[in-house]
């Protein structure tokens, strides 16, 4: 199985930004513990980072034909981006939405998600876990 994992923007602060919310740990050590959980299940993972919208878009539409399922944790862009969303239908992948806080216990325009509106399962609040939880999901319906 190959997943492709997208973090959007501003994940590559984790560590510095917000860190009553988001905790201590970096974006280095995030892909670290993504690319763990995919060796100890014996899957392939690309994990990506982008700030920008159309960067994030030609990733998800490149996945076609090559990943079997993407885990992707939009950022910003969960409350925002019809394009996002449009992107993830238009490629007919298995989607997890994950987010390291819980976005229904913060501000209001945060407990909106378009990508929920495409993607199988949102797992929210986990930390670092929820990306673990969701290739676990994925293994488990998929993995063939």
């Amino acid at each position: 199985m190959n997943i492709l994992v997208i973090n959007g923007p501003n994940l590559n602060m984790l560590g510095i930004r917000e860190r009553e919310i988001y905790g201590q740990r970096t974006y280095p050590e995030l892909v670290g513990y993504i690319e763990r959980c995919a060796e100890d299940h014996g899957i392939k993972v690309e994990v990506y980072q982008s700030n920008h919208e159309g960067a994030i878009i030609d990733k998800i539409q490149d996945a076609y034909g090559k990943a079997d399922a993407i885990i992707i944790n939009g950022g910003g862009y969960t409350h925002t981006s019809i394009a996002i969303m449009d992107a993830l239908k238009a490629v007919m992948l298995p989607a997890v939405e994950v987010h390291i806080s819980d976005i229904h216990n913060r501000e209001e325009f945060r407990k909106h998600s378009y990508l929920s509106l495409v993607c199988e399962k949102t797992i929210c609040g986990l930390g670092f876990k929820g990306y673990n939880e969701a290739i676990l999901y994925l293994i488990d319906k998929y993995k063939k």
